[in-house]
């Protein structure tokens, strides 16, 4: 059956391969994907370890759902301690990877210690084996993944990769799979590069029997149905997550000149049609693709229009490139967004990352902490659409003093740039903030603040909060599975009942990473997607396991916990800046300048959001100082852990 998937324990340095099941009271409690991964990774990792030394664990997995009759199970996940911000690194990845990983036979991967040489991981039909890398060493994402194909004879090997900016330890280097497929936060292709391991390739023909196969594919059908009918997905699939873009901005939602304004002008050039005009001209009518198991087909196919890289293939832009290399650095030109995000899924670096650098750096140099002579002359001040590229190659080969301060990481880079450099950097938890500005918006402010990653919108973003829902619907909404009879408000600028709403969309999204399903087809963008209440028949059908809504909201709390308890570990506190639960000054000082009359002059209220991280806090079952009470850690089943049950 699905749950027949194994793990594998893999040590890089002696060789040594070791293959368990996974038990199924483990899976009772955490699932599996990301829930199962933070079990891990606290089990098996040592206090203040070296995110970059041996001893740190590269933990890689599909969902329990993964390869099964459920819709868009494609997601991977990659788990370690960041290198970034020194906490919990994490990130998620659509593409057919990890379908084609449990059809190898396995649904998680511990990969520890550091290979000698360059190498690789094959996995085959149950068979593991380390490989040489030493002729795919320096080759860029794609490149090696033909390479590996090439090599092994086989066409339909899908790979895991880092490209040069792993290799160089770029600690925001992601890793890859496929053209664009890209788990690009928190640094986990640097972690990968530090093992010498240059990727782990799969190739899997073995039998995943469903449970109850014709009500698995029944009920799949209303799921379909579902999630196509829903017009945020039908736009999605007309235009990809691009379409973000063009409402944010209109409206003053995003980051510009790093954080000076909050509007991107004369931008009509990344405006979502435009994107889409030019992947239709350079690829024709049928130019969207999705991932495994998925009807929506958001992703899209183009070839650079212009320029020393016209032709060169590739898929995108998201809406974070046209953020990363469009709005932060005002550079709101197609064709530097199209190189930007065709540079940075060749050398395998995190998009979001490298443009908030850039665009700080920009500010910097504009502010005079950096000169000329520190960029080696180049003219780093916004709407340079130049320099914009030729940071991400030199951020990449770590060419140059600014640049390879970049490296490192906003945090280290601020030290090594010295003056009141920091106070310009956009970050929580050392990992820099997308290029949305949540200002106007005190739920998001309150989910990148308390996330387990950094800086996210992916954790726990209560994104509908911008819809203005009626209350009603936000009730049924937020009152299920676990009953809610507290405030909620359809006002997005409101601070009442906003904890409890990214409370409840954290565990929402640590539910869909744990069953591999991907967050557009739950409730963040889409207010009538699937959720707690819909998991149970796919899980049964599927798997055989039956859990009520309840029980999944349990595992999804547990889950989340496990993730805070690895953080306050490794030295999370409440108000710190570099390792807390807080957002810079600016969000409370600097008022918004641009944007719709609901937006222009507004700040976070600092009273207000100290109160709303204390509500937020009391959901979870934490002290004040964000630390879990004794009876939390009893009800979730934690107050053992790490209890090395796998």
């Amino acid at each position: 059956m699905a749950l027949d998937r194994k793990i594998a324990y893999i040590n890089l340095t002696t060789g040594e391969i070791e293959v368990k099941p996974i038990p199924l009271d483990v899976r009772r409690k955490f699932l599996g994907g990301r829930g199962l991964d933070a079990y891990l990774l606290l089990n098996h990792s040592k206090k203040g370890c070296d995110p970059l030394g041996p001893d740190n664990p590269l933990i890689v997995s599909g969902g329990i759902l993964t390869a099964t009759c459920a819709s868009a199970t494609a997601r991977t996940h990659v788990m370690a301690k960041s290198p970034l911000t020194g906490l919990l690194g994490s990130c998620n990845m659509g593409g057919f990877f990890a379908p084609e990983m449990a059809w190898a036979g396995f649904h998680h991967l511990v990969i520890k210690g550091k290979a000698e040489k360059p190498s690789y991981i094959y996995i085959h039909n149950g068979e593991i084996e380390i490989r040489d890398a030493k002729n795919i060493w320096g080759e860029t994402t794609t490149d090696t993944q033909w390479a590996i194909r090439d090599e092994l004879n086989d066409q339909e090997i899908k790979s895991l990769v880092i490209g040069p900016a792993g290799e160089n330890l770029v600690v925001f280097a992601n890793v890859m799979t496929g053209i664009k497929n890209a788990g690009g936060r928190t640094g986990m292709g640097a972690v990968m590069g530090s093992k010498n391991l240059k990727a782990i390739a799969c190739r899997g023909t073995m039998d995943i029997n469903i449970a109850h196969p014709i009500e698995a594919l029944e009920y799949n059908k209303r799921f379909i149905d579902q999630i196509t009918s829903a017009k945020v997905n039908k736009t999605q699939g007309t235009l990809g997550t691009p379409f973000i873009w063009g409402a944010t901005n209109s409206w003053g939602g995003v980051r510009t000149r790093n954080f000076q304004y909050n509007q991107c002008e004369y931008a009509d050039d990344i405006e979502p049609e435009a994107i889409d005009e030019i992947c239709e001209d350079t690829m024709g009518p049928y130019h969207m693709s999705g991932c495994f198991g998925c009807q929506v087909h958001c992703r899209a196919q183009y070839r650079i229009p212009s320029g020393p890289l016209k032709g060169k293939y590739d898929e995108g832009p998201e809406y974070t490139s046209q953020g990363a290399f469009g709005g932060e650095t005002d550079t709101p030109r197609a064709e530097t967004v199209l190189v930007g995000n065709h540079l940075v899924d060749q050398y395998g670096m995190d998009n979001l990352e490298t443009g908030s650098l850039i665009s700080w750096a920009m500010e910097l140099y504009e502010e005079g902490i950096i000169s000329s002579k520190d960029t080696d002359g180049l003219d780093l001040k916004f709407g340079n659409d130049e320099a914009v590229l030729e940071m991400i190659e030199r951020i990449c080969f770590r060419k140059g003093k600014v640049a390879d301060a970049l490296a490192n990481g906003g945090i280290p880079a601020s030290k090594t740039f010295g003056q009141n450099s920091f106070d310009y950097l956009i970050q929580v938890k050392g990992m820099s903030n997308l290029h949305s500005d949540e200002r106007a918006t005190p739920a998001l402010a309150l989910n990148i603040a308390t996330s387990s990653r950094g800086s996210d919108h992916l954790r726990s973003r209560p994104a509908i909060d911008l819809y203005h829902l009626p209350e009603k619907v936000l009730r049924k909404i937020y009152s299920s599975p676990i009953p809610y009879e507290g405030p909620l408000s359809s006002e997005h600028t409101e601070y009442i009942g906003k904890a409890w709403e990214v409370f409840w969309q954290e565990n929402c999204y640590m539910g869909v990473d744990c069953l591999g399903i991907c967050k557009y087809h739950t409730t963040f963008l889409g207010a009538t997607l699937p959720n707690f209440e819909d998991w149970p028949k796919v899980l049964y059908y599927n798997t055989g396991l039956e859990f009520t809504p309840e029980e999944l909201w349990d595992i999804s709390e547990r889950c989340n916990m496990v993730e805070r308890l690895f953080n306050l570990r490794e030295g999370l506190t409440r108000d710190d800046l570099e390792k807390g639960d807080m957002i810079n000054h600016r969000y409370f000082d600097e008022p918004c300048r641009r944007g719709a009359p609901d937006v222009v002059g507004l700040t976070i209220d600092r009273e207000k959001f100290t109160v709303m991280i204390d509500e937020f806090y009391e959901h979870k079952g934490l002290d004040k100082k964000g630390k879990p009470k004794a009876k939390t850690l009893k009800r979730l089943g934690l107050a053992n852990e790490p209890s090395h049950m796998l």
